[in-house]
């Protein structure tokens, strides 16, 4: 005997698949509670949570200086100020080409130690001037956050702090672009 209502759940398994791919990856991520123990550049974190695993960070949604570049060290000091030695929520957007977990990190505001993990350790560095909003990645954010994150990168922008003081700041992926082509063409037999 045939299920009555089986083309109903085929429909039905349909749409709740069609529903996991409309969901922004913001709400289908994992989530992990750790420690920060390093901060090596002003948008890659290294944390540790409570069975002792070590996991490197990238924070999502930004590009930092890196770190031999204009403001480099700025932007990293900043994310030590925020993160070194907080707890932190890391909620994994993906894992990046170098093994790395790409995610937003949340802390708690340091001015209120009794309160959630609401402080967006990328938006913090938007908020600052020493990031780029990684506009090649938005569509892994919800539209909520894209909004926040451009408005940020404005906001940091027209008042001229950290590094849009420079008359012509220079992006880190024009940078590492430049810098990987320096290295091959002195790698090359002239």
């Amino acid at each position: 005997m045939d299920f009555p209502a089986s083309g109903s759940l085929r429909r039905l398994a349909r749409c709740l698949a069609l529903g996991c791919l409309l969901t922004p990856p913001a709400a289908r991520c994992e989530s992990l509670l750790a420690t920060v123990l390093e901060v090596a550049e002003g948008d890659i974190i290294t944390v540790v949570d409570s069975r002792k695993t070590r996991y490197k960070i990238r924070l999502a949604g930004i590009d930092a200086p890196e770190p031999k570049q204009a403001f480099g060290r700025e932007s990293r000091k900043n994310l030590a100020d925020l993160l070194l030695g907080r707890k932190v929520s890391v909620e994994r957007r993906k894992d990046d080409d170098y093994g790395r977990i790409v995610a937003r990190v949340m802390v708690q505001p340091p001015d209120c130690q009794s309160c959630a993990r609401t402080r967006d350790a990328a938006l913090a560095q938007l908020e600052a001037g020493l990031a780029w909003w990684y506009r090649e990645y938005r569509r892994e954010q919800s539209l909520e956050e894209q909004g926040y994150y451009e408005y940020a990168e404005f906001d940091a922008r027209a008042r001229r702090i950290g590094l849009w003081q420079d008359m012509a700041p220079f992006p880190p992926w024009e940078w590492r672009k430049r810098e990987s082509k320096a290295y091959f063409t002195l790698l090359t037999p002239h």
